[in-house]
């Protein structure tokens, strides 16, 4: 084993500056064939590294080759097996456990010691050692660990613990002293024992000499033990001093105990007094109201502004006082809960008192504009407001009454309905109710009284009998509507059956004159000239105008007074419930006892609007549908306008009242417009021309001029022109196919006729309005208008020297058929001499003759309106000279140097031509 671990150090390690420890020869378990090394080993160099090495010998058995290596650092257990019984099995376990058979049981033990010295000396992790007899794990020796330094790589296993124990290495100053020794001794290096004995006998004296001094110290000795006996005897005098100081300081000790606890009660009961004081200061603070707040909750004046203002700030403080945060224990105080009771029966009483006094102020102001439209001729004027004129003058004016001093008025009460809204949920809905209920009765009645005089002016109708809009309508009646609502003031929730019964019976003459004008005749747009649809126009237009600033008037101080702009957010548990109103489902929600809008705010807004002004959208869509019953082409005006106020509403806001409401009705114009262009379109389908009259221009033509004149006018610069776009292409297609109808079923008036003179109106009238969508129809009706022409010309020219013209296609049927030009006189039927003969037969009075009676026929077929009579006859000259032309060419080409020529010249044609045209 000795020569396996030389060799294997010699040729493995070495190399790789290792040193070999410990070796044992091993084979796996159930394999015991194969035989290999492991190997324990340390590296030469800093810091020292320890592995087990595994090593086996190479196939052909002549060498050793370096298999697998394991850091010790990573062994965790070593498993002996049997710690009493020889046994040669053992495992280690590293990243999975390996289980060898030693060949010898020594040499395990000898490897496992040899694993437990490198552990207890390199490794600060410990390795498990199991099953291992208590002497192979042995303290390394004390002498051995002092005596050589950390990291040196020292051998502590198998023969090299010996050396260990024997050899110990001198260190710096050792050495030093040495070489000073040695250079005293001139011999020291040439004869060691010799230096060796002089050290010796050197060393003796000195030993001689420490005995002497030691001895001759034993009188001084016994003077120091004397000493040191008598120190002790004080020692103790001193101790019992100590123990007598320590009683006394007791006593004291006691003494201060109990001033500091007294201290510490008397800093606890100033604490608390402290801690107390501050609770009531705060209790006094908060929850403390002044008389003159109190006073003027429970009397204050609701009248004036100055004791309106003190009701606000009053009521400002009493909700601070409510809402304060009490801290833990406050609401178990009985001066709380009392001071709490009276803040809420304050606040309860007043509550009330503002609801009452709002609802009257709804009544008051409701019954003057009430009298004001029962008894206009004389007019009572109520403190604090300055409307200064009738209803009836602001219907003559087609305007709406000014309802500006009112919110004025009411804006006072702004800050008192965000305090009762954030205090008492229920009367502060109960006068929002109120509010709609008494304005939708009072706006419905202006409202349509306005609409009914933008309907009289639309129709040029006036009334008959007394003044307008003035009712019969008895002093005691008024009184007793007056009565009425004076009566429900105190009543937030109250009945308003009298206002019901008043709006009712107000209006039943006014309906009835309402249906009476929309059941006047029905009117054609051929009876109204450009002024009338001017004046429309104006008075729809100033019907939007008046509407739109009394809405967003009343959207504005609906947002300010009910304070529905600013956003509200509790905690707590929140149910729905949903409400009706009149139609209007109004959402909201309550959220710890307080109900709270779930909508946002702006939906809550413009459900109140629509409560407000539902009169408004039936009215707006009756007035369309009169607008459209008087002229149809009002629905191009309606377009335009209502689309402007649309737009302009929903750049404001999108989701308001008057956006929705508008946008609505702009559905109901557009469609109105769209059945204004199918009428027109079915009109053209329902077409029926005379067979007795010339067709001319096609009254759906000229429609189409008509239309397309005022659209332009209208749809200049405005935001729906892609819809007057659409309709243009609709109608124009149509035009195209109607024309073709009825050009096809025309028995009067040539087809080519009816389509030339047609698709020329409509291009003159295309190319004049510069219609940028229309274009390519432009185009094509040009191109139809040009084919036809030419058509017409060819077909009602025909050959006006027929003879002459079937001799020439004789002629060219024989340059055809293969035979020169120059050789054509030379066939017997077209020979020199029956060119003569058939030239002779026309002269230049027949000719004229024929010339004039195609004028006569085609100022027959052409319609006065288009006047193209002297276009078609200077295309029929262009065509008679071209055949003309033709005739002279074949007589040049066939017969040549014959001299022969016709009886009339070009000059002659055109002398013709234009003594016809100015005859007729």
């Amino acid at each position: 084993m000795t020569a396996i671990k030389h060799a294997l150090q010699r040729d493995i390690f070495t190399p790789n500056d290792e040193r070999l420890l410990s070796i044992v020869n091993v084979c796996k378990a159930g394999k015991k064939k194969r035989n290999c090394f492991l190997c324990a080993t340390v590296t030469t160099e800093r810091p020292v590294q320890v592995n087990v090495v595994k090593v086996k010998k190479s196939d052909k058995g002549d060498f050793y080759k370096r298999q697998t290596a394991w850091a010790l650092r990573d062994l965790a257990v070593v498993d002996a097996k049997d710690a009493v019984k020889e046994n040669p099995e053992f495992d280690l376990h590293f990243d999975k456990v390996y289980k060898w058979v030693a060949s010898s049981t020594v040499e395990k033990n000898t490897f496992i010691s040899c694993i437990w010295k490198l552990n207890q000396r390199y490794l600060r992790k410990k390795i498990d050692f199991i099953n291992v007899s208590s002497q192979l794990l042995e303290e390394l020796p004390k002498v051995a660990e002092e005596s050589v330094p950390s990291g040196e790589n020292q051998s502590v296993a198998g023969g090299d613990e010996e050396a260990v124990d024997e050899y110990q290495e001198l260190n710096a100053r050792e050495e030093q002293d040495i070489e000073i020794m040695m250079e005293g001794c001139e011999y020291a290096i040439s004869n060691a024992e010799a230096f060796a004995e002089k050290l010796s006998r050197e060393l003796q004296v000195l030993d001689g000499a420490n005995i002497q001094s030691i001895m001759a110290s034993e009188k001084q000795v016994n003077i120091l033990m004397k000493l040191l006996d008598e120190a002790l005897k004080e020692v103790d005098q001193i101790e019992l001093k100590l123990s007598s100081y320590e009683e006394m300081l007791q006593s004291v000790k006691d003494q201060m105990d109990q001033i500091s606890e007294s201290n510490h009660l008397i800093h606890l009961s100033n604490t608390n007094n402290v801690k107390l004081l501050s609770e009531i200061e705060f209790l006094v603070n908060h929850m403390d109201l002044a008389k003159g707040h109190i006073k003027a909750l429970q009397e204050g004046d609701l009248t004036s502004s100055r004791g309106i203002e003190a009701c606000t700030n009053a009521a400002d403080a009493l909700l601070q006082c409510m809402n304060v945060a009490l801290r833990p224990g406050h609401d178990m105080l009985h001066a709380v809960k009392q001071q709490q009771q009276r803040f809420s029966d304050l606040r309860e009483q007043f509550a009330r008192r503002l609801a009452s006094h709002l609802n009257s102020v709804f009544v008051q102001q409701f019954t003057q504009t009430f009298l004001q439209l029962y008894n206009r001729s004389s007019y009572h004027s109520v403190p604090g407001h300055d409307q200064s004129s009738t209803l009836a003058q602001h219907s003559a004016e087609l305007t709406l009454p000014n309802h500006h001093p009112f919110h004025r008025d009411l804006l006072r009460y702004a800050k008192l309905m965000e305090w009762l809204k954030n205090t008492d949920y229920g009367k502060y809905e109960g006068l929002t109710k109120n509010y709609m209920d008494y304005l939708s009765r009072l706006y419905e009645r202006e409202i349509k009284d306005f609409f009914e005089v933008a309907k009289i002016k639309m129709t040029g109708t006036t009334r008959e009998g007394k003044k307008f809009a003035t009712l019969p309508r008895k002093e005691s009646a008024v009184k007793q509507e007056t009565e009425s609502l004076h009566g429900s003031s105190g009543k937030l929730t109250g009945s308003t059956s009298s206002l019901n019964k008043l709006s009712v019976q107000s209006s039943g003459n006014r309906r009835s004159q309402s249906s009476s004008l929309l059941d006047m005749g029905n009117m054609s747009a051929s009876d109204l000239d450009v002024a009338d649809r001017t004046k429309f126009d104006k008075i729809f237009e100033q019907v939007l105008s008046e509407l739109e600033p009394l809405c967003l008037a009343e959207q504005d101080f609906i947002s300010k007074f009910f304070k529905l702009q600013q956003h509200q957010s509790t905690s707590g548990t929140t149910t729905n419930e949903v409400e009706e109103m009149d139609g209007v489902a109004l959402s909201r929600s309550y959220t710890s006892g307080v109900p709270q809008t779930i909508s946002s705010e702006k939906d809550m807004i413009r459900q109140m609007m629509t409560k407000i002004f539902r009169c408004i959208e039936p009215e707006l869509n009756n007035l369309i549908a009169l607008g459209d019953k008087i002229d149809s082409f009002n629905s191009l005006y309606m377009l335009v306008k209502m689309s402007h106020h649309v737009w302009t509403a929903q750049n404001v806001d999108p989701a308001s009242f008057l956006s929705t409401t508008l946008g609505n009705v702009l559905v109901t114009v557009k469609r109105n417009f769209d059945k204004c262009i199918s009428n027109q379109m079915k009109q053209m389908d329902e077409v029926k021309i005379s067979k007795k009259s010339k067709v001319g221009i096609l009254p759906f033509v000229a429609e189409f001029e008509e239309f397309a004149a005022l659209a332009e006018s209208i749809f200049k610069n405005a935001e729906r022109r892609g819809d007057l776009d659409k309709a243009y292409t609709k109608l124009i297609r149509a035009v195209f196919v109607s024309v073709e109808k009825v050009a096809n079923e025309s028995q009067k008036t040539p087809r080519d006729v009816v389509m030339m003179e047609n698709f020329h109106h409509i291009f003159a009238t295309l190319s004049r309005l510069k219609i940028s969508c229309l274009e390519a129809e432009k185009k094509e009706a040009k191109q139809k208008y040009t084919d036809h022409l030419q058509s017409y010309v060819i077909y009602s020219l025909g050959q006006p020297l027929e003879k002459l013209n079937h001799f020439f296609e004789g002629v060219e049927a024989r340059v055809a058929q293969g035979i020169r030009e120059e050789e054509v006189s030379y066939q017997l039927a077209f020979n020199k001499q029956e060119l003569r003969k058939v030239i002779k037969e026309y002269p230049g009075k027949e000719v004229k003759k024929g010339l004039d009676n195609l004028y006569k026929k085609v100022d027959k077929h052409l319609c006065e309106e288009e006047n193209l009579l002297q276009v078609v006859w200077h295309s029929m000259q262009d065509e008679f000279i071209r055949q003309y032309k033709h005739f002279e060419g074949l007589i040049a080409r066939c017969y040549p140097g014959s001299g022969i020529t016709m009886e009339f010249t070009i000059q002659d044609i055109l002398d013709y031509c234009s003594s016809i045209a100015q005859s007729h």
